[in-house]
């Protein structure tokens, strides 16, 4: 079980594997990942074309400045930010520097946790 990542490691692997999606490289590459949850390190260029996740998720900015879009609200962000979007909810980053890199930290159920008993 790999119990820590670095960003410089983490970079070295983006771009990663084209795909349609990413036709100059995913964006993206896991950190860490036990059971339901796992961390990423995201860093679009040009533009976002995520598209919603089946899991609930959470953004803490790296570096870098943007807007999250979330349903058509806008969210400004800035380093250290964090950010939240729920399963299957619509969301992309909009006007975000060059710079810009976050961790996306995904976990719990498809779906998410909305509605579950968490007492």
């Amino acid at each position: 079980m790999k119990i820590k990542a670095t960003v410089e490691e983490v970079l070295s692997r983006i771009p990663g594997p084209v795909t349609v999606e990413w036709p100059m490289g995913e964006r993206f590459a896991v950190a860490l990942a036990h059971g339901t949850m796992s961390v990423e390190y995201y860093a679009p260029v040009g533009h976002d074309p995520q598209t919603p996740h089946e899991q609930d998720e959470v953004y803490f900015v790296h570096r870098g400045t943007g807007e999250l879009v979330v349903e058509g609200e806008r969210y400004p962000f800035k380093e250290g930010d964090c950010l939240f979007v729920p399963a299957n909810v619509e969301h992309r980053f909009e006007n975000f520097s060059s710079d810009f890199g976050t961790w996306v930290v995904f976990w719990g159920p498809k779906g998410g946790e909305k509605g579950m008993d968490l007492s």
